[in-house]
C-alpha cells in the first residue's frame, strides 16, 4: 500500500452554500455535536427517534459483549413508516423494461402491516429467520420491514449469488420462510431467481421443518408454483389483518447480512434492529442532509448493506421521496441514469465510483442532455474514489455547483460512519471525510502505537457504537478471532489507512485477503475454493488488482493437475466454476496457469508478491521467507504471455 503524497496536499473542498443553508445546523453546532463524548451522542441522536421506552443509559460492556441503550423498547418500522404522513409518496419505483409503480408511505404501512400478519399466520414469530432472496422492488421494502415489525430476524441474500452461495447462507440462517422473486431483469434478459432458489434448496437437508417458499411473481404472473408453495400477491391480499408492532428491546437481532471472510465460509454478521436504525438514522442525517421534501436515489442492490442503511432504513427514518430501479443502470444505454435523474428531479443521488466511471467513459456530451439541475449532493461508499472522477463529478455531473461527499463504512459497522457532515465540513478529493460524531477512529502501527498524520497503519475503532455488527451467527468466537484479536480493546477493520494533517481519512486497501469489486466484497478463499473444487486444479491463488471501472478486479492463479490439457478451453472453465459457486459479480479478470506459485517455508502462498508481479512485474518487500525463488520467474512468464 501506498499513497501519493501530493494528494493529501490538495485543498479542501467547503461545503456549498445550498447544503449549508439546506442544514439545520450551524459550523459552529457542528462541532459542538463532534465534540460530544460517544455516549452522549448517541442519546442525543436517539431522543430524535420514536419509542416505546425511550433509552436513559447508553453503553453497557465492551467489544464483544456490549449493549446499547439497554431496557429500552421500539420498532423500526414504526420509525420508517408509521411516523410519516400517509400521503407522502414514499417509493418511485422503476424496472429496466420501463415498469413503474408509486408507493405513499400510507399504502406502503398497510402492505406492511398486512404482510407481518401474513407472516404470523405461517407460524413466524420473534427470533425465526427470515430470508430474503429479492431484487430491488417493493416487496424488498415489504418484506423486510414486516419482519422488523414482528420481531423477526430477516437474512437478505444478494440476487446476483449462484445457487452455492444462496445454499450456504440458507444453511447456516435456517430460515422458516423463505422470501423471493420468481425473476429479476438485467441487462435485458431475465435472471431466474426461483431457478437458482430451487437448486440451492435441492442441497439442503434441513434439521427441522423445510422452509415455508413465498414467490413475489414480478416477471411472469403466471410462473409455476412448487408444491406447498405461496404467490406474494394472493397472500398479501387475503390477508386482512394490520400486526401491530412488537415492542423490541435495543439489543434485540434484527438481522443477518453475510459478508465474505479469509475462509471459504461466508460470515453471518448479527445486528441490532434498533441498533441499526440509530446508526442509520445519524448516518444519513450527516452524510446526506436529507429532508422530507428531497427526491433521492439510492442506486446499491439490496443484497448490500449499503441499501439499508441509505434507503431501506436510514432514508425512510427522515421520510423523504425515494426512487428506487431494479435493473442495471447501462441499460438500454448509459443515458439511463440521467434520464432517471433528470424526470424525477432527483436532488440527491448515493452510488458508488464504478457507476460514476462508467458515466464518464459514455462521455461527457450525454450528460448536456439532461436537465440535472436539482441535483445537489453525489454521495459515494464502496471502493476507494480516485480524483479524476472526484472532479469529473463536480465538473460534469454538477457543473460546479454540487457537493461530492465520499464515505467509507463496512458491512461490520452497519454505517459509512467516515464522511463529511453535509453542509458543515470539507472534504477532499479521494479522502473518506473524517470520522462522524459517535466514533472513535485511530490508525495504529503493527506495535499498536498510534500513527502520526499522514502515516501508514491499521484502521481501528476504540470505543463500541449501537449499529455495530454484534456477533457472527452461531460462532461468536469467530467474529472475536476475526475483529477483536488484532488490537485488544479495540475493533480492527483490516484496512489500511491514514489521517492527514487535517484529519481528512484515507482508506489505502485491504490488509487481509478480502477484495472489493464494485463495491462488493469477496473473500478470495471462496473464489480458491470453488476453484480447487474442479478436477483440473492442484493449487489456486486470487489476489485483487486494480480496475478502471470495477475499482478492483479478481485474478487467479492456478496450478494444474498433472495431465491437465491446458489453454483457454481450461481458463474458461475455471472461470465459469468461480461464477457457478460464488456469483458473477466475482468473475475473474483473468485466470492464468503456472506450473508454481510463490510460497513461504511453512508452505503459504505468498499472495502480495503476485499482486505486485501483476502490477509492477517486480517482487517488493522482504522476501526472505520465500521458499522457491525461481517462481517469481514462472509466474512472470505466465502473466506476460
Amino acid at each position: 500500500m501506498s499513497m501519493d503524497a501530493a494528494l493529501l496536499k490538495q485543498p479542501l473542498i467547503p461545503p456549498t452554500d445550498l447544503l449549508a443553508q439546506e442544514s439545520p445546523y450551524s459550523a459552529a453546532e457542528a462541532q459542538a455535536w463532534l465534540g460530544l463524548s460517544p455516549e452522549q451522542y448517541w442519546l442525543r441522536i436517539a431522543g430524535e427517534l420514536d419509542w416505546f421506552r425511550a433509552p436513559d443509559r447508553g453503553l453497557e460492556g465492551t467489544f464483544g459483549d456490549f449493549r446499547y441503550f439497554p431496557g429500552a423498547t421500539g420498532n423500526v418500522s414504526v420509525n420508517c413508516l408509521d411516523r410519516h404522513p400517509a400521503e407522502r409518496m414514499a417509493l418511485l419505483y422503476e424496472r429496466e423494461d420501463g415498469q413503474r409503480e408509486e408507493w405513499t408511505y400510507g399504502r406502503l404501512t398497510g402492505a406492511v402491516a398486512r404482510f407481518a400478519a401474513a407472516l404470523q399466520d405461517l407460524g413466524v414469530a420473534k427470533g425465526d429467520r427470515v430470508a430474503v432472496y429479492l431484487s430491488n422492488a417493493p416487496e424488498a421494502f415489504i418484506a423486510i420491514h414486516a419482519c422488523y415489525r414482528i420481531g423477526a430476524i430477516y437474512s437478505v441474500i444478494f440476487a446476483g449469488f449462484s445457487a452455492g452461495a444462496v445454499r450456504d447462507r440458507l444453511e447456516d440462517a435456517a430460515p422458516k420462510v423463505i422470501i423471493c422473486t420468481d425473476g429479476t431483469l438485467r441487462r435485458g434478459r431475465t435472471v431466474d431467481l426461483k431457478a437458482t432458489l430451487d437448486e440451492a434448496l435441492a442441497g439442503i437437508t434441513f434439521a427441522g421443518e423445510r422452509p415455508q417458499v413465498v414467490v413475489a411473481r414480478r416477471i411472469d404472473p403466471d410462473a409455476p408454483l412448487g408444491e406447498g408453495e405461496l404467490d406474494f400477491h394472493a397472500l398479501l391480499d387475503a390477508t386482512e389483518r394490520h400486526a401491530e408492532p412488537a415492542e423490541l428491546e435495543a439489543n434485540d437481532p434484527g438481522f443477518i447480512i453475510y459478508t465474505s471472510g479469509t475462509t471459504s465460509k461466508p460470515k453471518g454478521l448479527v445486528h441490532s434492529g434498533l441498533g441499526f436504525l440509530t446508526g442509520a438514522y445519524a448516518n444519513v442525517k450527516w452524510s446526506l442532509n436529507l429532508h422530507e421534501n428531497d427526491v433521492y436515489w439510492c442506486t446499491a442492490d439490496v443484497g448490500w448493506l449499503t441499501f439499508p442503511i441509505f434507503a431501506l432504513v436510514g432514508g425512510l427514518a427522515h421520510g423523504a421521496t425515494h426512487v428506487v430501479y431494479e435493473g442495471s443502470i447501462d441499460t438500454p444505454d448509459f443515458g439511463r441514469p440521467y434520464d432517471i435523474m433528470s424526470r424525477y428531479g432527483v436532488t440527491k443521488i448515493f452510488t458508488a465510483p464504478t457507476a460514476l466511471r462508467m458515466m464518464r467513459r459514455a462521455g461527457d456530451e450525454l450528460a448536456a442532455g439532461y436537465d440535472l439541475s436539482r441535483l445537489e449532493l453525489v454521495a459515494l461508499v464502496g471502493e476507494p474514489l480516485d480524483p479524476e472522477t472526484f472532479h469529473w463529478t463536480l465538473a460534469q455531473l454538477g457543473g460546479g455547483r454540487l457537493f461530492v461527499n465520499n464515505t467509507y463504512g463496512q458491512t461490520e459497522t452497519g454505517t459509512a460512519w467516515a464522511s463529511s457532515m453535509v453542509g458543515l465540513t470539507p472534504t477532499r478529493a479521494g479522502s473518506c471525510g473524517h470520522p462522524l460524531p459517535g466514533y472513535r477512529a485511530e490508525v495504529l502501527r503493527e506495535d499498536g502505537t498510534p500513527a502520526g498524520p499522514g502515516e501508514l497503519g491499521a484502521l481501528t475503532l476504540s470505543e463500541p457504537f449501537p449499529c455495530l455488527a454484534r456477533t457472527v451467527w452461531g460462532d461468536h468466537s469467530r467474529y472475536e478471532s476475526t475483529y477483536l484479536s488484532d488490537f485488544p480493546g479495540r475493533y480492527a477493520a483490516h484496512d489500511g489507512a491514514l489521517f492527514d494533517a487535517d484529519g481528512q481519512l484515507w482508506v489505502t486497501g485491504r490488509l487481509d485477503d478480502v477484495i472489493n469489486v464494485a463495491g462488493h466484497r469477496i473473500g478470495t478463499m471462496e473464489l480458491e475454493a470453488a476453484l480447487i473444487a474442479h478436477p483440473a486444479v492442484s493449487e489456486a491463488a486470487v489476489v485483487g488488482v486494480d480496475d478502471d471501472l470495477k475499482g478492483t478486479l479478481p485474478v487467479a492463479f492456478v496450478v494444474p493437475r498433472g495431465g491437465v490439457d491446458r489453454g483457454a478451453t481450461l481458463e474458461h472453465e475455471l472461470s465459469e466454476a468461480i461464477v457457478r459457486e460464488v456469483g458473477a459479480i466475482a468473475r475473474p479478470g483473468r485466470v492464468i496457469v503456472v506450473d508454481t506459485v510463490p510460497r513461504t517455508r511453512s508452505g503459504k502462498i505468498m499472495r502480495r508478491v503476485l499482486r505486485d508481479l501483476l502490477g509492477s512485474g517486480e517482487a517488493q518487500g522482504d522476501l526472505s521467507s520465500l521458499e522457491n525463488p525461481d517462481a517469481i520467474a514462472v509466474v512472470l512468464d505466465a502473466i506476460r504471455s
